[in-house]
């Protein structure tokens, strides 16, 4: 009784566990790809650094809470303005506004608002914005930082928006 063994590429179980493998090989392949393609940076390099510097922030914030700082912030979609009204002890000439994406951080923004009149901050925007972003204002990058106020907003949004020191 002699069977006729068939070669070994012409069986099914051998072409079955080659397809497993390279079927393996292939998707870590595109998961490398996609991880490296769409990084997204949310842990930076200097992360101990920035979890050291919370205590500075904290006191920032802390300061504007002693100053009685308060803004309404009023993005005009229609021209692209921001305004922002400051009420409290401090009149610097200008203010950082920091529009920071929730997600990403390629779409960041920072803006420079000029005094204009008594507690009146002014700039313009480029292009609407859209979605939800976390707002930090303070004295300008030039001047000391000694206060930050922090909220948030949907856009679009033609409603003023308050900013608190901290959340």
């Amino acid at each position: 009784m002699h069977e006729d063994l068939k070669p070994w590429y012409k069986q099914f179980w051998p072409w079955f566990l080659i397809g497993l493998l390279l079927s393996s090989i292939t998707f870590s392949l595109i998961y490398l790809v996609v991880s490296i393609r769409y990084y997204d940076g949310s842990v930076g390099g200097d992360y101990y650094k920035r979890g050291l510097a919370i205590n500075e922030q904290l006191a920032k914030q802390e300061h504007a809470r002693a100053l009685g700082l308060e803004a309404q912030v009023l993005f005009d979609n229609r021209t692209g303005d921001v305004v922002v009204d400051l009420m409290g002890e401090s009149r610097p000439e200008s203010l950082a506004l920091a529009l920071i994406f929730p997600t990403d951080s390629d779409f960041d923004r920072e803006l420079t608002l000029e005094h204009v009149h008594e507690g009146r901050y002014l700039t313009t925007l480029e292009e609407p914005l859209r979605y939800r972003w976390y707002l930090q204002l303070q004295p300008e990058a030039g001047e000391q930082a000694e206060w930050r106020l922090t909220g948030e907003i949907s856009f679009p949004n033609d409603a003023p928006v308050t900013l608190k020191p901290g959340l």
